[in-house]
């Protein structure tokens, strides 16, 4: 079961993805892979309609491994790993992931992962454009002029 959009206001999308031990149930198309269902994939980016980054939650089973490298041509990559260990390499390095590792992966870097423990490798991949950052940190909010009110 792949999540579907909950609601939907003037300006917010939501979408309940489910507690993470479903997200191995997940499936999702790889336009490099044609024909080709990657499991415990999914992609957000049609749920919320993301516009300047697409965003996808994975389960990588126990024992698994992303069977081949890749690259992007303009998407640099952020994984943020929430349960679980494995490997990551980049390059031909090795880097130790488990819970709470975060990795940022420039678009020549040629990466793959595995799970090489007995549980679950949880994880969410971000991708925007390299250099396509306008402003870091809290430069690019703006502060609304009214006061915090929450119903009773």
């Amino acid at each position: 079961m792949n999540p579907t959009t909950k609601a939907q206001g003037r300006h917010y999308t939501v979408a309940d993805l489910g507690a993470p031990e479903t997200w191995k149930g997940h499936t999702a198309q790889v336009d490099s892979l044609p024909g080709v269902e990657v499991p415990g994939k999914f992609f957000l980016h049609p749920v919320l309609g993301l516009t300047g980054m697409e965003v996808s939650v994975n389960c990588l089973p126990a024992g698994a491994k992303v069977p081949f490298y890749h690259s992007h041509r303009r998407h640099e990559e952020l994984y943020l790993f929430l349960r679980g260990r494995g490997q990551f390499q980049v390059d031909g390095e090795v880097i130790e992931i488990r819970e709470g590792t975060a990795i940022r992966v420039a678009t020549p870097g040629e990466r793959t992962w595995r799970n090489n423990s007995s549980e679950d490798l949880y994880y969410i991949v971000i991708q925007a454009p390299e250099g396509g950052l306008a402003s870091p940190g809290t430069e690019d909010g703006v502060a609304a002029q009214r006061r915090v009110s929450w119903p009773a």
